[in-house]
Formats: C-alpha cells, structure tokens, sequence
C-alpha cells in the first residue's frame, strides 16, 4: 500500500485531501515534522495562500530540503497541488520575488485577463487538455472539468513540462511534470470521479 505523506506548513486545511487519498487506497500521514518524510512511498503537498507566505513556511520548517532530498536523490514521486504546484517552480512573483523549490524550471505569475468580462481568480469548473501522454491522466478524457481556485499561473521553462493546458486568459499550464515530480493547479480532491482518478494514479507511481 502507498504512504502519502501529506505535509502540513500552515497553508490550508488538509482534511479534504487526506479524505480523497484515504478513499484512493492509500495510507495517510499528515505532518509538520521533516523527519517522517522517510516514512513516505509518495510526497503531497497542498496549499492554498501566496507564493511568499508559503516559501517562507517551508523554509523555516525545514521542508524545503528534505522535499528536495527524498525527490531528487531517491526519486519518491511529488505531487503539489494549487499552491503547492507553484512552490515547485524556481521562482513566483506574487507581491515580491520569492526563490521556490525549483522541482520543475519554471516562473509563477500573475493570471491576465485579456477582456473586461475576465475575471481573477479563476474559480470554478473548467477543461484541461493534454499536451502529450503523460501517467497522471491515463484513463481520463481530454476535456474534462476539474475545479480551479487560483490567481497566478505557473509558466514552465520548458513546454515539454507542461503536460495539460486550460482555456482562461488566453491559455496557462493547468499540471506540469518533470521527472518524478507533479504539479496540478487544479483541486483533485474536490473534482469528484476524475479528480479521483489523478490521485489514484499517482499512487500507481513508483
């Protein structure tokens, strides 16, 4: 059985997420601690907040080298969600420059709008289309709503990155993958039957 280390750095509440890995298969463990990383077959983390403000919180609790080592030198699958997505780009510009994981090569900005009836965030329902075959929608259909809350887009350096595209404000980088790590900007746990199936993918990951 897969072990999800969720991790806990004051940026959201983790109940729903634990409940959707839960009902996936998987064994979950919500932590503050660094230390239990070890204990993980898979690392999650969420986030809701600004780019700064979550940064500063992995910094200061010693996350952000342990995700690098269990990611980098062991290869342990990642997956960041909404705000946990952008963490894993090099840079965010949400209020202040602010260095991130730099897991996936890559800027977060702000989301534009490109006409008086945009509105940002972007909340709600909305499609995702693949750029190219990748494992983490293997089974879902090209098209498919997901739930979104989000003002900043991430931007890949490299488009091989970006593995699903989303129509708003032109276009933006709805899940990015590099390696073995995984980024989706939008929320699984709240996308009902396929949402689900991202996250049960993932544990299919070793």
């Amino acid at each position: 059985m897969a072990t999800a280390l969720i991790i806990d750095y004051g940026m959201g509440n983790l109940h729903s997420v634990r409940r959707a890995f839960e009902e996936c298969g998987a064994e979950v463990l919500i932590s503050d601690d660094p230390k239990d990383i070890r204990k993980a077959t898979h690392i999650v983390l969420p986030g809701v907040g600004a780019f700064h403000d979550g940064m500063t919180s992995l910094v200061q609790s010693g996350w952000c080298e342990a995700v690098r080592r269990e990611s980098e030198k062991e290869g342990i699958p990642v997956l960041g969600i909404c705000l946990g997505m952008q963490l894993l780009a090099e840079k965010g510009h949400e209020g202040r420059e602010t260095e991130g994981l730099g897991l996936v090569p890559g800027t977060v900005e702000k989301l534009i709008p490109v006409s008086s009836m945009t509105r940002i965030p972007h909340v709600g329902w909305n499609e995702i289309y693949r750029t190219r075959e990748n494992p983490l929608f293997e089974g879902i259909p090209d098209g498919t709503d997901f739930y979104f809350v989000h003002s900043y887009r991430f931007v890949p350096e490299r488009q091989e990155d970006a593995i699903a595209m989303t129509p708003y404000c032109g276009e933006f980088a709805s899940a990015v993958m590099h390696h073995n790590v995984f980024g989706v900007q939008f929320h699984p746990e709240k996308s009902q039957k396929y949402g689900f199936q991202v996250i049960k993918n993932f544990l299919a990951l070793n």
